[in-house]
């Protein structure tokens, strides 16, 4: 390095030495001011992310939960409404307990050629959303004049959480 200078000046070729190391520096501070994200931000917001996907996929069954029991709602105080209206002007009654909404979608016996269904599209039309069939009661022992339509809710037995047309 310092073949070309004399070995009789060491300031000159510590001098030297000293641009030389000064330029390397600055090379990598101009390279430094151009870098990427360092591995902790990069770990920060992996945790970040992390953190936020097991708050949604621990709430996704109250999102969604809620929305399956308004859609029940509307199922058993206004979606069968029409079905079952048309069904008594065809039938002279609503379906039997024991025909059930079953009649709705498929023929009964012994209706005398009345029957124009189908009133309702497919058997799964019948059920809640948590897969069990809706309960049917004519005459209602609510709805005395009319019929009684309910679903047993996401627990599945007779209960509060019942979700009812009266």
């Amino acid at each position: 390095m310092c073949s070309s200078i004399s070995y009789n000046n060491p300031k000159a070729c510590r001098a030297l030495f000293d641009s030389m190391i000064t330029e390397q520096m600055k090379r990598r501070r101009s390279l430094s001011n151009k870098r990427g994200f360092t591995l902790i931000e990069i770990m920060l917001v992996i945790g970040l992310m992390v953190l936020l996907v097991g708050l949604v996929v621990t709430n996704v069954d109250n999102l969604f939960g809620t929305n399956q029991a308004e859609l029940v709602r509307f199922k058993v105080k206004e979606s069968f409404k029409t079905p079952l209206t048309s069904y008594r002007i065809h039938m002279g009654s609503f379906p039997s307990t024991q025909q059930g909404l079953k009649a709705l979608a498929v023929r009964p016996e012994g209706d005398g050629g009345r029957w124009r269904g189908p009133y309702i599209e497919g058997e799964e039309n019948l059920k809640d959303p948590w897969g069990r069939d809706l309960q049917y009661r004519y005459p209602g022992t609510h709805n005395t004049s009319s019929y009684d339509l309910y679903s047993l809710g996401p627990d599945g037995t007779e209960s509060g959480d019942d979700i009812t047309n009266w």
